[in-house]
């Protein structure tokens, strides 16, 4: 089935993701909540009951931001179906929001989930800002699966679908 329309795109990630923030928020290890997108609705349906056609109100952070065990953390969730990452899908706003929020003693990261390879990714906000500063000093554009850390892939069990907690765990042994 074809999504029509770009948003929807990742929809079911995001809902593994949010079924792993229920489990997780159910066992007290995290609690970390879904950002909606701010919009202005410009058109409805004739019974008010539908937005038909809206305009973004401003840019959005990070889909996700919330504490684990009294750590601050935020990430974004993205889905590819090649080898190659583009970071056009990334944006510049939320890079900086995530570089502040590191600056604030929190935790950014970006799940990544390879859906031709029904691969998981946990990539730390430092190999992010590493490929991102090699695009804006006139590098490559994307990344290469061959490039990320093979270490931070994430494997579901015990019926979290998408355990991040896992990656976070790594991530600190790093700092």
């Amino acid at each position: 089935m074809a999504w029509t329309s770009r948003g929807l795109r990742g929809s079911t990630f995001e809902e593994l993701i949010n079924r792993t923030n229920e489990i997780y928020k159910e066992h007290a290890l995290a609690l970390v909540q879904k950002i909606p997108t701010p919009i202005t609705p410009i058109k409805m349906n004739e019974d008010h009951t539908q937005i038909t056609l809206a305009y973004f109100d401003q840019k959005s952070t990070v889909d996700y931001i919330g504490a684990v065990q009294s750590i601050p953390v935020c990430f974004d969730a993205k889905e590819c179906s090649a080898d190659t990452f583009a970071l056009a899908n990334i944006h510049e706003h939320q890079v900086m929001f995530m570089e502040d929020f590191e600056k604030q003693g929190g935790i950014s990261f970006i799940l990544i989930n390879y859906t031709h390879l029904d691969r998981l990714h946990y990539m730390r906000f430092e190999i992010l800002k590493k490929f991102w500063d090699r695009m804006t000093q006139g590098g490559r554009k994307s990344f290469r699966i061959d490039e990320i850390e093979d270490e931070f892939d994430l494997t579901p069990h015990d019926g979290i679908f998408v355990p991040y907690l896992d990656g976070i765990k790594k991530d600190l042994t790093l700092r």
